[in-house]
C-alpha cells in the first residue's frame, strides 16, 4: 500500500502502521513470504492448511501438527526483541536519508544500545551489493574516510574507498587496502563491462585503464570538474553526501565496519527513486545465506 506524492510512490508511516499493526501481522508477512506456497505437509505429505500456534512463533499442519518456524535462518532468528520492533527499525532506516545511529534507534525502540547496534548491523547486511557489472559510460573515483591529516597530502591514517557509477544509473563502492592501480584496477575489471567508456580524473591509478576500457579523463588540478562531457561529478556528489552523513549521524566509523556503511549508502543511492522499506522487508524475510 503506497501513498503517492508528486507522481512518485512512497511508503509512509501510516502505510506501515496499517500493514504491520502488531507482531502477528509481521510474523504472518514472514510466513507468507517463506511458506505461502507450501500446500503439502513436509512430514505427513497431506495437502494441508497451516495454523498459527498460540504463544509460539510457528505454524502447524492441520493434520499432524508438524510445525514451520518462519523466523529460522533469517535476521530475526533467536531474537528476544518483538518482531514489530524489528520491522519498525527497518522502516526508520528506510526513511533516514542520512542514516540512523544506534543511539537514536535505542531511543525509538526503548532497547539497550547493544541490541540497537546489533539490529542495525543485521539490517545493513540486507543492503549488500549485487554482482551485476556496470555498463555504458561509467565514472570511477576514490576517496578517503576518517582519520586526520598529519601533514599536507598525507592519507596514511585514512581508509581508501573506490567507487564506480553509471551516468544517471547504478553505483557501486568498496573499501580497499590502499589506493593504487594494483587494488583499484582489479575492482574495475570485475565490476565494469569490458569495452565500457570510463571517465576518471588524471590520477596515475588509471594510467593503463585504456587496456580494458575506452578511457577519458578530466584534469581537476586547474579547478576544472568537467571537460567535453567528461567528469566524475556523480561520484563526487555521492562522496560528499556519505562524508556528511558519517560526520553528522555517526561522528566516526570503525574501519572494521566501514564497508557496511558504504554498502548502506550505495543501496540508498541505487533505490533513490522507489520506497526503500518494502525492498528491505522483502530481503529481510528471506533466509540468510
Amino acid at each position: 500500500m503506497f501513498a503517492t506524492i508528486n507522481g512518485m510512490g512512497r511508503f509512509t508511516f501510516e502505510d506501515f502502521k496499517t500493514k504491520y499493526p502488531d507482531d502477528n501481522a509481521c510474523l504472518d508477512r514472514v510466513f507468507k513470504a517463506r511458506f505461502g506456497r507450501e500446500k503439502y505437509c513436509h512430514k505427513c505429505g497431506a495437502e494441508t492448511k497451516w495454523y498459527r500456534v498460540k504463544k509460539r512463533q510457528s505454524y502447524a499442519c492441520m493434520h499432524c501438527g508438524y510445525q514451520l518456524f518462519p523466523l529460522s535462518n533469517t535476521i530475526f532468528r533467536k531474537t528476544t526483541t518483538p518482531l514489530w520492533s524489528w520491522f519498525y527499525a527497518i522502516y526508520l532506516v528506510s526513511v533516514a536519508k542520512n542514516g540512523i545511529s544506534a543511539k537514536e534507534l535505542e531511543r525509538h525502540l526503548n532497547v539497550s544500545y547493544p541490541t540497537a547496534w546489533r539490529m542495525l548491523k543485521q539490517i545493513r547486511l540486507l543492503m549488500n551489493q549485487d554482482g551485476a557489472k556496470l555498463f555504458g559510460v561509467v565514472e570511477a573515483d576514490e576517496t578517503y574516510i576518517g582519520g586526520r591529516r598529519t601533514q599536507a597530502h598525507s592519507y596514511d591514517n585514512k581508509v581508501p574507498v573506490v567507487g564506480i557509477a553509471e551516468k544517471r544509473g547504478k553505483l557501486k563502492a568498496k573499501v580497499i587496502d590502499g589506493a593504487s592501480a594494483y587494488t583499484v584496477m582489479p575492482y574495475l575489471r570485475a565490476n565494469i563491462e569490458q569495452g565500457a567508456v570510463l571517465h576518471t580524473d588524471k590520477s596515475k591509478i588509471y594510467i593503463n585503464a585504456n587496456r580494458d576500457f575506452k578511457h577519458l579523463s578530466v584534469d581537476h588540478s586547474p579547478g576544472h570538474y568537467a571537460e567535453n562531457g567528461v567528469h566524475t561529478n556523480n561520484l563526487e556528489g555521492f562522496w560528499s553526501l556519505f562524508k556528511r552523513s558519517i560526520r553528522g549521524t555517526y561522528t566516526s566509523v570503525s574501519p572494521k565496519y566501514l564497508d557496511l556503511y558504504v554498502s548502506e549508502f550505495v543501496f540508498r543511492h541505487n533505490h533513490r527513486f522507489e520506497p526503500v522499506c518494502p525492498v528491505l522487508l522483502a530481503r529481510a524475510v528471506k533466509p540468510v545465506r
